[in-house]
């Protein structure tokens, strides 16, 4: 079995989020992506959060539908600060089947990996998806050549290899034009959000009156 992990604050999901796990799941043929909202992210001001189940149930509400996308409360449950490596220990370990899981980020928070806890022990781990939207994922690979070097990846045809058999891909989606932050700003100015994000989501945001 192929599973993502799709982790992150997720403040709120939207259609640009939801299409880069679709895309990354077809092109690496995974089984199931489990998006993972963030309790406290490491890199994110915590003010600018909604509360973590306001945040978990719109996520409920986005993949509502779509078989091979699950939700999990993990981060969330877990106290303290929301590390991905914890995260993978945590499914390394619960997974009913033996798995190959694979760690969805975006280009952005590859070129920040070897600043995470315990980088070098999560590539070993898990397998590494990065969605992108430059040209080629060739590109994305050359900004952080020192990432690749420190944790011994290698090229091998469309994607890389480090000594443990965890694999690096570079995955070109298709690109949406929005963030969490614009949304959050429009809702400030009290302008339409409307099909930036799923309908459910919308109706959830203005039920409870976040941001």
């Amino acid at each position: 079995m192929r599973v993502g992990l799709f982790g992150g604050s997720f403040n709120p999901i939207h259609f640009g989020h939801l299409r880069a796990a679709e895309e990354v799941r077809e092109m690496l043929k995974l089984d199931l992506v489990y998006f993972v909202p963030a309790s406290s992210p490491p890199h994110k001001p915590e003010g600018e959060l909604a509360p973590a189940e306001h945040r978990l149930q719109m996520v409920r509400l986005a993949t509502k539908g779509n078989r091979h996308f699950m939700v999990s409360d993990a981060e969330i449950r877990r106290a303290g600060r929301s590390y991905t490596i914890d995260t993978a220990r945590h499914f390394t370990a619960t997974l009913r089947h033996q798995a190959q899981i694979f760690i969805l980020m975006g280009s952005d928070q590859f070129l920040e990996l070897e600043t995470w806890k315990d980088c070098d022990e999560l590539v070993k781990l898990c397998s590494i998806a990065v969605h992108t939207r430059l040209r080629d994922g060739e590109a994305a690979a050359k900004v952080s050549l020192a990432a690749l070097n420190r944790f011994g990846y290698s090229k091998e045809q469309d994607h890389y290899v480090n000594p443990g058999g965890q694999t690096l891909s570079f995955v070109q989606t298709t690109f949406f034009p929005i963030s969490a932050t614009q949304i959050r700003l429009k809702i400030q100015n009290n302008e339409s959000i409307n099909y930036l994000l799923p309908g459910d989501v919308v109706d959830y945001l203005r039920r409870h009156a976040l941001y």
